[in-house]
């Protein structure tokens, strides 16, 4: 839902700067959430072409094509409880990989903010025999920098500032002497010797996912160094400078960016006691206040073979999947799965809103409280989100963009910042020139009332279908896709099977599930209200 549409303009510097704008909007949107592993990028190259799967026309039952599934598809689970689901296509010699771990931000403990994406980050740092020249001689090192960390933070604490100078100094010989026993990205550079692709990570609000693509022939591979990763991690290296990248990721996402700020804000006031309400990357002091041992315990509370799950989707033959898997993941120790505490969101009684006023473009924001993924409304829902935002044949905007020229740009978001537990529909539009937010508010609410009082005519509602179910699918084309959509579906409904009910569900909405449905949601104490005004500098 979150595709780019332009308004045509004749001044190419507004053009540019409005690109800038949606385009900031939309990083910072998605970075809600899923923010992206970004240091491994150079070790992403083009993967190799994948022979397209046939799939079925989007008129038809959804049903032979799960058929043809089913029969390529195995799962089983380890002794310790990891789960894997194998999916055999043998169009082209290669394998995508995914491991999903059922952990994310709503998990942090308070004051913890962070600790998920910071261990993904940790993730690619290495084991005690990958990415080290000596562990033996840098352990101690190690050790000895969280010891210093821990002194400064007591100097500091009782105002002692020589004392502080002393240890700082300390501690920066030490990284120095630490950070000469790193191999810097061994892990890619293995992978990517071995002709593996698109290694990489991300971390969302509800899961934590580690991907990449290997020749067929690199099955084993795969399999030594994905297992070794999370049986023998070392947390500790390199700590306190991938503190200052995330650091420094935040200040360019939220502090510096008035939008960022916004949005921050905004999901602030929208949840009060559900963890969605939290940034993934963290709040500043929390991030600064994480330790070694913080990111440790959290990686063996959460981390466990119950509390994963790995994808395999491309040339591969089950039977050496699961013998392998048996050799190198089989060496987990099964542990007891952490108890799910999410506190649940209280339904909102009345309006709210918030504004901020900061040198930006001005933006309109509106978002209602709807159910989870697995609510049988779910269908529904994507279905008036595309309705109403979802590309230039929206009624978003086509009624505030190209009509009445209030926004040079009107969208929206089901499933904000994520969709495991009761979340957000989210609209947004930037002002055009000469107009308010407050204008842009009464026209977009005037298209969200519609709904509730006039049927969706037959032709609009075949079309958002015919897209929905085809954007799903060509999601599915690829291993990739494929291995992510199937893990989404079967950690957070059960069963991967989900994924293919989905398309049902969408072909079998009607005009009166929409009414009802926006009768339901789109009401005033429902609302939450987001307003950037500009600010001159």
């Amino acid at each position: 839902m979150l595709t780019r549409t332009i308004l045509d303009w004749s001044d190419q510097a507004s053009v540019r700067l409005r690109r800038l704008f949606i385009t900031l909007l939309t990083s910072i949107i998605l970075s809600w959430g899923l923010l992206p592993e970004v240091a491994l990028a150079q070790t992403q190259t083009a993967p190799p072409q994948e022979a397209k799967t046939q799939t079925p026309p989007v008129q038809s039952s959804i049903q032979p094509y799960l058929d043809r599934v089913i029969k390529q598809l195995t799962e089983f689970r380890l002794d310790n409880g990891l789960k894997f689901i194998v999916l055999e296509r043998h169009q082209a010699p290669v394998v995508s990989f995914l491991t999903y771990a059922n952990v994310g931000g709503v998990d942090e403990p308070d004051g913890k903010t962070g600790v998920a994406h910071f261990l993904e980050h940790l993730a690619f740092k290495g084991t005690t025999r990958i990415g080290t020249e000596d562990y033996k001689k840098e352990k101690p090192l190690l050790e000895a920098l969280e010891q210093l960390d821990a002194q400064i933070r007591t100097a500091k604490a009782n105002g002692k500032k020589d004392e502080v100078a002393r240890l700082e100094t300390e501690f920066k010989q030490v990284e120095a002497q630490a950070g000469k026993l790193v191999k810097q990205n061994e892990l890619g550079q293995i992978v990517e010797q071995a002709g593996g692709v698109g290694l990489n990570a991300n971390t969302s609000i509800e899961a934590t996912r580690y991907f990449y693509s290997f020749p067929a022939n690199k099955l084993e591979l795969w399999m030594s160094l994905e297992s070794e990763r999370f049986l023998d991690p070392v947390i500790r290296r390199e700590f306190y400078k991938e503190k200052d990248v995330i650091l420094e990721e935040r200040r360019l996402r939220v502090e510096n960016s008035p939008i960022g700020l916004m949005v921050e804000k905004f999901i602030d006031t929208a949840y009060k006691v559900h963890p969605y309400r939290r940034p993934i990357i963290g709040y500043d002091q929390d991030i600064r206040n994480l330790t070694p041992e913080d990111v440790q315990k959290f990686f063996d509370t959460y981390y466990v073979p119950s509390n994963l799950a790995i994808a395999i989707v491309g040339d591969v033959n089950p039977a050496e999947v699961k013998k392998l898997a048996q050799t190198y993941f089989g060496r987990y120790k099964a542990k007891t799965k952490a108890v799910e505490q999410i506190p649940v969101e209280p339904p909102q009684k009345q309006t709210r809103e918030v504004t901020l006023q900061l040198p930006s473009q001005p933006w309109y924001l509106e978002g209602y409280h709807r159910p989870a993924v697995t609510h049988p409304d779910n269908a529904t829902y994507e279905i008036i989100g595309s309705l109403l935002s979802d590309g230039r044949t929206s009624r978003l905007y086509k009624s505030l963009v190209e009509k009445q020229r209030l926004a040079l740009n009107a969208q929206g978001y089901s499933g904000f910042p994520g969709d495991k537990y009761p979340n957000l529909m989210l609209f947004y539009a930037l002002t055009a020139p000469g107009h308010t937010v407050d204008e842009v508010g009464v026209a977009l609410r005037q298209e969200i009332d519609k709904l509730k009082t006039e049927p969706v005519a037959a032709a609009d509602l075949e079309r958002v279908k015919t897209q929905a179910r085809a954007g799903l699918l060509r999601t599915l084309d690829s291993n990739m896709g494929m291995a992510q959509q199937l893990l989404e579906y079967e950690v957070k409904t059960g069963s991967w099977r989900n994924l293919f009910k989905q398309l049902d569900d969408i072909s079998a909405v009607t005009t009166a599930d929409i009414q009802r449905v926006a009768k339901q949601t789109f009401t005033a104490e429902n609302r939450t209200i987001g307003k950037l005004l500009s600010k001159e500098g």
